[in-house]
């Protein structure tokens, strides 16, 4: 079967969607009404994906299994320590992957950039080397906060905070980017 367009927009109400429906039901009812919202929008997220890519995205995928695992232990066992270790998990395996992948020789963070960006092969290293250190200290964080803090408190941080830390974190990667682009200017410039 054929790939269909995406429309505009749609990619990031994927991607962003199903956080913000969390948010928006942990305060309209609490956190397991919000991990059963994640759980089905998650889920559906990924089908809009398939149904217009023809194939399921890595890293969609895997926070889509670990979601449903932790979501369902969660609501099961009536014990939200689950749902919030699930950002805990969904970090470890990215870091896991991107360490493992260096250790083989091999760059993951180049198999999902690769389209946007024509960077060395010492730029996709130290790129890649800076995401696992970035997702192992996102997994640290979140085992201190929900430890520590109340629910609603993690909630916010793990909605806003975590949001505005990948935010600034990738941001702060563009002088690395720039300095080992190949052609001078990313492949989606015109």
């Amino acid at each position: 079967m054929a790939t269909r367009d995406m429309p505009k927009g749609l990619k990031p109400t994927i991607e962003f969607g199903p956080i913000l429906i969390f948010f928006a039901a942990y305060y309209f009812g609490d956190l397991f009404v919000a991990t059963g919202a994640i759980m089905i929008t998650t889920l559906v997220a990924l089908a809009i994906a398939y149904y217009y890519t023809r194939k399921l995205p890595a890293m969609p995928l895997v926070t889509a299994v670990v979601v449903t695992i932790f979501g369902g232990l969660t609501l099961y066992l009536n014990d939200e320590t689950f749902i919030k270790m699930k950002p805990t998990i969904i970090y470890c395996i990215f870091t896991a992957i991107l360490f493992g992948g260096l250790f083989l020789g091999k760059s993951f963070v180049r198999n999902l950039f690769d389209n946007f960006w024509n960077l060395d092969d010492a730029g996709w290293k130290k790129l890649t080397l800076r995401i696992a250190f970035f997702f192992l200290a996102m997994a640290i964080a979140n085992e201190v906060i929900w430890r520590n803090v109340s629910t609603e408190m993690w909630v916010n941080i793990k909605v806003f905070g975590f949001t505005a830390a990948s935010f600034i974190f990738f941001m702060a990667q563009v002088p690395l980017i720039n300095r080992h682009s190949q052609d001078g200017e990313s492949k989606t410039d015109p």
